[in-house]
């Protein structure tokens, strides 16, 4: 490995292929890298270095070798660090949402609002890490004294995903640091570029060398292995998929891994008898066709009352309809491009499945014969039973709609598949949307609003949508351990 000290270019120019190492930017002797592409234009927009399984043995040195004193800073200095953080963030908002939306496709309004949000977590969790609280008493039987103190767990391997890659990575590195734990990050392959930058911000707001390593490449298998394995890691917090999940929670269980896992969702969004229909398609847009659809807190089936699915169902259409589509960067654009072909002809191929089994195409169903990856945003109506799209997690801009008689059917619905991460329900008040709420099987549930995510809140699923929370004042206790310690009772002269 070679050393560099150079800072990343400006706004505008490729980033290095580089990893960041021990507060250096390394790179490979062979220099191997791979092309990140602008899915608008499939012009590329940088390269970045491809490191391999030999690269990622070296990066647990430098978060062991950095941990112990980044435990022992005080509190309010790792706080201040972070609002330092918070601070270069905002500044550099304009250049952080353009390179969103260069390298993930969504707009620059979109972009933007993902900066605020992913700079939030900075500013709650520089706000938690003065909040770390243990408690001292005497035990019931008098006999001495009792303390519990809540220690960092260590070194930390974060994996983040594509879709918001800004977001996704501040809401685990805050935690991480406001608790005193170093980390290593492995961006997503198809979205490096934000993570470089925002290393580079923690630099610069005084983040000591070693605390944050970053590894980019796109064999995150063999990498993973290396890091799993070294005994000195003591947590994993991965966002992505379950299957994926699954594995790095065998893999973890070698040493006892401490493991948060955010993964698949199949949201449902429940319109209820009396519900404001104009404003349930506002909420269905936003929870629908942010991010392209590319969320894993997405609506993924729409159940609606009967009297009320026509409605919804041609309201929904007409404002999907009238949607802007094109590149991210270009003023007034609304719905940019998906990711890859991959997830377009998924897409594609999950609107069909439904269409061969009754749906109506309402609006949209076709890719865009342009440059870029593009899909129209779709509405289906009376979605049977048994089709792909209620079942499987869409991940793009499909809304499949189907139609239920009463409240006990829609909750069954709503609880029938294995995930639970964010549901939706619009009814005629706050307290009758939230009893049925009540009823349904996920962590994060939206009741009369289209977007729950907020960094002061916990987000999280249950079933297989994941173990622990982040955000809120439960993200920082996923980094935290509770260390007793007990002692006898002073004895006075």
């Amino acid at each position: 490995m070679t050393a560099v000290k150079e800072r990343l270019p400006a706004q505008g120019t490729p980033a290095p292929s580089w990893i960041y190492i021990d507060g250096t930017w390394v790179s490979s002797n062979d220099r191997a890298t791979f092309a990140v592409h602008d899915p608008a234009t499939g012009e590329i927009g940088g390269h970045v270095l491809d490191a391999t399984a030999a690269d990622a043995v070296r990066v647990p040195d430098a978060a062991a070798e950095a941990q112990r004193s980044w435990a022992l800073t005080p509190s309010r200095a790792r706080a201040e660090i972070l609002r330092r953080a918070f601070d270069l963030v905002i500044e550099q908002q304009d250049v952080l949402a353009s390179t969103i939306t260069m390298e993930m496709g969504k707009s620059l309004a979109e972009a933007r609002a993902e900066v605020t949000y992913g700079a939030e977590f900075l500013r709650w969790f520089a706000e938690e890490a003065v909040r770390i609280h243990g408690r001292s008493e005497e035990p019931p039987e008098g006999t001495g004294l009792l303390e519990v103190r809540r220690r960092p767990v260590g070194p930390c391997y974060l994996v983040t995903p594509w879709n918001f890659p800004l977001a996704m990575i501040t809401r685990k590195l805050a935690p991480a640091l406001a608790a005193g734990c170093t980390a290593v990050l492995k961006p997503a392959d198809l979205t490096p570029l934000t993570a470089l930058r925002i290393v580079e911000l923690l630099s610069e707001a005084g983040v000591p060398n070693g605390v944050v390593n970053v590894v980019t490449t796109t064999r995150p298998a063999p990498v993973a292995d290396a890091l799993l394995a070294d005994s000195r890691l003591r947590k994993v917090s991965f966002t992505g998929s379950t299957q994926v999940g699954r594995v790095l929670l065998r893999q973890a269980a070698e040493h006892v891994l401490r493991c948060s896992m955010e993964l698949g969702g199949n949201a449902p969004f429940v319109v209820l008898e009396g519900a404001d229909v104009d404003a349930a398609v506002d909420g269905a847009m936003l929870a629908k066709f942010r991010n392209v659809g590319q969320a894993c807190t997405a609506a993924n089936r729409f159940l609606v009352l009967e009297s009320l699915a026509e409605q919804f169902s041609s309201k929904l259409a007409e404002h999907a309809s009238r949607m802007r589509i094109g590149p991210g960067a270009e003023p007034g654009v609304e719905l940019g491009p998906m990711i890859s072909d991959t997830g377009v002809q998924r897409a594609l191929a999950i609107i069909d499945d439904a269409v061969d089994r009754g749906a109506t195409v309402l609006t949209g169903g076709r890719r865009l014969e342009r440059a870029g990856i593009f899909l129209e945003p779709t509405v289906l109506a009376d979605v049977p039973a048994g089709s792909r799209a209620l079942a499987e997690e869409i991940f793009g801009p499909v809304a499949p709609i189907t139609r239920f008689h009463s409240a006990a059917e829609a909750i069954a619905a709503a609880n029938d598949t294995e995930y639970g991460l964010a549901s939706y329900v619009y009814a005629a008040t706050v307290d009758a949307g939230d009893a049925f709420a009540r009823q349904i099987e996920s962590g994060m549930v939206g009741v009369n609003v289209g977007i729950v995510s907020n960094a002061a809140a916990s987000f999280g699923g249950v079933k297989s949508s994941g173990l622990g929370r982040e955000g809120g004042t439960e993200g920082i206790e996923e980094y935290l351990a509770p260390q007793y310690a007990a002692s006898p009772l002073p004895r006075f002269a």
